[in-house]
């Protein structure tokens, strides 16, 4: 007969916080959100920590470069998604890994012998006003000059103009080498009243520049996550099927950890791969694995060597697995139970091995329910695929501005190792859907909103760390009835629009 679990699988909507005393020191500036990113022993430090318990999802509609350094500057991590070729994932981890804090690449580039009209498409199609004019017309070219919009007129010249002839020569830039540090660049802008700083190498070539604007966006991120080489750190999505030629080439690219990306975790070919990384790399090289959704798959991937191990089947809001296999579990439920399998391991071997809340977060609320239920951090896909920063087209729908979001079990991702069970190298059916979310402009606007309510829902707890709020958090079922009188009811909801046009 089937082993049946005597509790019902319940989501993060049926729970709410009890609040804890508050005591005079309990302010949010005070509370920290640093949680370990992999794996550490009793006593010791995680190799990679974040400085927010936040990553985003390894899918096309979510983690591409723009995101990466976003959110990196804010604390957190991107898993670069995998469903495309080896070539094109690590070049995107190296146009991450080539972004130092305050030092940007150049994405709008364009050679002497274009035209105006090509200054303007590619202001047009990049939004950028400064060009960098490279000899080959592309980023890593001997830099020749610069074009921004001081440069030309429209109104005044002939959009066949040659590039060479309005550019701001070489010979009458001001540049900094490779080696520069970004405090330096910064005095030399300053010092010169520039907008921008080229850094170019020995041989002249471009790498990089530094703008006045950025200045002061980077003194306002203290929580920026950073290599030693003051980088961007930034994570890979893998699948069980090609790692032995993925894994060295994003190694290669730069990419700091991996995630293996699948639909379910319990499975040899899990174990197989970490089990190769560990025989290649040993422990130097960090890979997490899942998803799991309960202590026997914790246990698994735990022994099999995983770095972190992923929570959720079913969850996510564009993943229909529950209704396509009837497979699954209430995210709340399998947080509760993987934490307690994680503190079990701890006590036991003295290792600490992360997990990651993936999926079911409705609400910002639900991430700090996450949290307060066990898990270290939490990956998001629809709470970031709504950004400008997503790699997600924003289009119109019904005159309301949108992204497109898709899941990577959808026919249109096509990412069907990810849902691999060791069969065909094909998708018998479809575990995602396509669909569209809200665009909500860029991503620091409403992510400090989201932080704020978590930090501020912490000192409610009396918690100012998340291992605080981990061991004194109170938690309550709620029932349906409650549910409603969380919520505005018995009023009539003043419509502002309606107000506004009385008047």
């Amino acid at each position: 007969m089937a082993k049946f679990f005597e509790e019902p699988s319940r989501t993060f909507s049926e729970y709410l916080l009890i609040p804890g005393y508050t005591g005079p020191d309990c302010t949010p500036d005070k509370v920290s959100l640093r949680t370990p990113l992999v794996k550490f022993k009793k006593g010791e430090e995680p190799a990679l920590s974040l400085n927010i318990p936040m990553v985003s999802a390894v899918m096309q509609a979510v983690s591409g470069t723009e995101m990466a350094c976003a959110l990196a500057r804010e604390g957190g991590v991107s898993f670069i998604f995998g469903s495309q070729s080896i070539e094109s994932q690590a070049a995107m981890i190296r146009k991450v890994k080539a972004t130092k804090a305050g030092f940007v690449g150049s994405d709008s580039n364009i050679s002497p012998e274009d035209t105006l009209a090509d200054v303007i498409a590619l202001k047009n199609k990049t939004g950028h006003s400064t060009m960098a004019v490279t000899e080959n017309g592309k980023a890593d070219g001997k830099l020749v000059g610069i074009v921004t919009s001081r440069d030309y007129r429209v109104s005044r010249m002939d959009k066949a103009t040659k590039v060479s002839e309005f550019m701001t020569p070489f010979e009458d830039l001001i540049v900094g080498d490779e080696n520069i540090t970004l405090s330096q660049a910064n005095d030399i802008i300053w010092d010169n009243k520039l907008n921008q700083l080229p850094i170019v190498d020995k041989n002249q070539r471009l790498v990089s520049f530094v703008f006045r604007k950025d200045y002061e966006d980077h003194k306002s991120c203290p929580l920026e996550l950073l290599d030693d080489k003051k980088r961007y750190i930034v994570g890979a999505g893998i699948n069980s099927r090609d790692y032995a030629q993925r894994i060295p080439a994003l190694l290669e690219a730069g990419a700091d950890v991996f995630c293996i990306d699948s639909s379910e975790g319990f499975s040899y070919w899990q174990a197989e791969t970490i089990r190769w990384v560990r025989e290649h790399y040993g422990d130097t090289v960090k890979i997490g694995a899942g998803n799991v959704v309960d202590e026997e798959g914790f246990r698994f991937l735990a022994e099999a060597g995983a770095d972190f191990v992923k929570i959720g089947i079913g969850g996510g809001s564009i993943c229909i697995t529950r209704e396509q296999k009837g497979i699954g579990r209430g995210q709340a439920t399998a947080t509760i139970d993987v934490a307690r399998a994680r503190d079990k391991y701890f006590e036991e071997t003295g290792i600490y091995v992360p997990i990651c809340s993936d999926g079911g977060i409705v609400h910002d609320y639900h991430m700090t329910l996450a949290l307060a239920f066990g898990a270290d951090f939490v990956m998001l896909g629809r709470y970031f695929a709504r950004f400008k920063e997503a790699p997600n087209k924003v289009v119109t729908v019904n005159g309301t501005y949108m992204k497109e979001y898709w899941g990577e079990g959808s026919a249109r991702a096509r990412n069907w190792q990810r849902y691999d069970v060791g069969g065909e190298a094909k998708m018998s059916f479809v575990e995602g859907v396509d669909s569209y979310v809200p665009y909500a402009g860029r991503m620091k606007d409403t992510l400090d909103l989201t932080l704020s309510k978590i930090t501020h829902t912490m000192c409610n707890c009396g918690c100012l760390t998340i291992p605080e709020l981990q061991r004194d958090a109170k938690v309550t079922l709620v029932s349906s009835t409650s549910i409603v009188e969380g919520g505005a009811h018995d009023v009539v909801v003043r419509d502002e629009n309606f107000d506004s046009r009385a008047k």
